[in-house]
């Protein structure tokens, strides 16, 4: 294997593969599949669907965004879950990294929207794994609970093709737009992103404190 490649197989402040709680984790989802891709598969899903997205919770400090952290609470936002996909597959010696991308996010709530001031995410956080020689994005946010609350398609990944999200819902509204790409990284450059957070978000002290699935339940009601 290449040098360079090895810093995406090691663990990191914050990509802590050899948690032991993560290692059981990756373990116990990757199943005995001999092939990397079928265990990227599994895993992807198991932080897809065993993690619930929310936005509330984002923390950008080491501890708070460590996989291990995110694993233990159960739920994390976009960046935190991208950590956690990677983390269990370096601890299956898979190759992973963390990419970042600008979009313009209309899974949103009435309450983020106005605490927000902007539909735009800014460092919103996918997966880059390398499969069969190539890298491949894998986003792992949004669990299958909540596209169904929103009409959403489910984001899948097959281990072949970058999983990145659909830019229609299914009723043909605008879900997703990818706005620019930011780079992927062996561990979260937590420095910029805090700076890009300071400059453009007037962040509420409320914000950790909501409860974004008491809010879809509310939105979402009959729909």
């Amino acid at each position: 294997m290449h040098p360079e490649m090895r810093q995406y197989l090691q663990p990191s402040p914050v990509v802590d593969c050899d948690s032991r709680s993560v290692v059981a984790f990756a373990k116990e989802n990757s199943g005995d599949q001999p092939d990397q891709r079928e265990r990227a598969i599994r895993l992807y899903y198991a932080v897809r669907d065993g993690i619930r997205y929310d936005p509330y919770s984002i923390d950008l400090s080491i501890e708070g965004l460590r996989a291990s952290a995110t694993l233990l609470s159960g739920r994390g936002w976009c960046v935190a879950k991208a950590v956690l996909l990677a983390a269990c597959c370096r601890a299956m010696e898979i190759p992973a990294r963390l990419g970042f991308a600008d979009v313009r996010n209309h899974l949103t709530t009435a309450r983020m929207r106005a605490l927000m001031k902007t539909d735009v995410f800014l460092w919103h956080g996918y997966t880059s794994v390398y499969l069969n020689g190539a890298w491949v994005k894998a986003t792992p946010a949004f669990n299958i609970g909540l596209c169904e609350r929103f009409r959403f398609k489910p984001l899948d990944f097959d281990g072949h093709g970058d999983s990145i999200y659909h830019p229609f819902d299914l009723e043909g509204k605008r879900h997703m737009e990818y706005l620019a790409y930011r780079g992927e990284y062996a561990d979260v450059p937590i420095d910029r992103i805090q700076e890009t957070f300071r400059r453009e978000y007037l962040m509420d002290p409320s914000w950790n404190k909501a409860d974004f699935e008491s809010e879809v339940e509310q939105e979402t009601e009959g729909a």
